[in-house]
Formats: C-alpha cells, sequence, structure tokens
C-alpha cells in the first residue's frame, strides 16, 4: 500500500514510464495504484494457459523465445517489476512527439483495453508502438525509425564502398602498366573508402 501511495505521487495516471534497458528502451502507461500496462514479447501464453504462471515475471528466456516467435502480451504488473531495477523516466516522447498526449484516463482506458496477448514484432509493433498509440494516438516507434534509418546508412555505405573498391581494382588492371606505384595506391584507397564507410 505504501508504494502504491509513493508512486501516485510520483506518477500520474497516463504517464508514459520509460526504463532504458541494454540495446534498447522499454515503455510502459502508467495506471495508478503503482501499476503499469507494458507490451513484451513472451513465449508463456502461446504454450500454456496457466494464468498463475504466466502472471509470474518474464524471464529472459520467455523474452527471447516470445521475440523469436512473434508473440507478446500487454500486461500489467508493479512499477518495480516493469523498471526492474533501472531508472525510470516520465513523459519524455512529449519532447519529440508532433501530437499533444491525450487525457490521462483516456490513455489509462486505452492501455487497459489492450490487454491480453496479441502479435509481437521488434520492428514493426513493439512496447513502443504500444504505448504511442495510447498516449498519442498513433503507433510508431522512434526506436525502430532510428534503427532502420541507421542500418539502411550501412548498407549504403558499404555498398558505395564495395563499387567504389570494384571500380578501382578494375581501373587498376585495365589501366594499369604494371607501375607498382599505381598498383600500391590503388588498394590503398580501395581500403581507405571502405574503412571510412
Amino acid at each position: 500500500m505504501e508504494e502504491q501511495i509513493k508512486y501516485d505521487q510520483l506518477f500520474r495516471r497516463g504517464d508514459l514510464l520509460e526504463v532504458p534497458r541494454t540495446l534498447f528502451t522499454h515503455f510502459g502507461i502508467y495506471l495508478g495504484a503503482g501499476r503499469v500496462a507494458h507490451f513484451i514479447p513472451d513465449i508463456l501464453p502461446l504454450i500454456s494457459r496457466d494464468q498463475q504462471q504466466i502472471k509470474q515475471m518474464v524471464t529472459n528466456v520467455r523474452l527471447i523465445l516470445g521475440a523469436m516467435t512473434k508473440r507478446g502480451s500487454v500486461r500489467v504488473d508493479s512499477v518495480d517489476d516493469f523498471a526492474y531495477g533501472s531508472p525510470i523516466h516520465i513523459n519524455t516522447l512529449d519532447k519529440v512527439c508532433s501530437r499533444p498526449p491525450l487525457q490521462g484516463d483516456e490513455i489509462a482506458q486505452r492501455a487497459t483495453k489492450l490487454i491480453g496477448n496479441g502479435s509481437y514484432s521488434l520492428l514493426w509493433y513493439n512496447c513502443e508502438h504500444y504505448v504511442m498509440y495510447c498516449r498519442y494516438g498513433t503507433a510508431m516507434s522512434f526506436q525502430t525509425f532510428k534503427f532502420c534509418k541507421t542500418i539502411r546508412r550501412m548498407l549504403l555505405n558499404w555498398c558505395v564502398a564495395l563499387a567504389m573498391t570494384l571500380l578501382s581494382l578494375y581501373l587498376l588492371i585495365a589501366c594499369s602498366d604494371g607501375n607498382l606505384w599505381t598498383i600500391v595506391m590503388t588498394f590503398v584507397l580501395s581500403f581507405i573508402i571502405w574503412f571510412t564507410s
């Protein structure tokens, strides 16, 4: 009871909570009374009907297998279980989202209406999509956008570097007069282009 009062003083109903994880940020919606609704990958609801077992804290194995099988669940946990020892940040997406947040009760109602099992995707429907829908009315993920942008940039840079290297090697073979200096400089240039991309 004391914990619930403490968290009700720190957070408002409908607040978007986020906690840093190793490779990503995890998001949830504060419902009040020390409870958070959040969407996580979880394989257990797919293979078991034991509600007591499903309600237990989700282990890393359950998370990984859930992500691999693209199964997840919106569940309600305590703030402490949600945070899992990490610091909690409040409503940071308000600064970057172009839409104003909905009212707290409407956010919490949206969050609880979606409680249950469903499809999960690290890129196309994850915990950030869930909270963005609940709080702002649009399902999107800034993490996914940044990740895809980074991958695209890496692939484009890699492809350009490979193309430049192959072009340099072609020019070396086609235009080289057998001069050692020309051969060395072509390889050095190709390596620099590849390395810096």
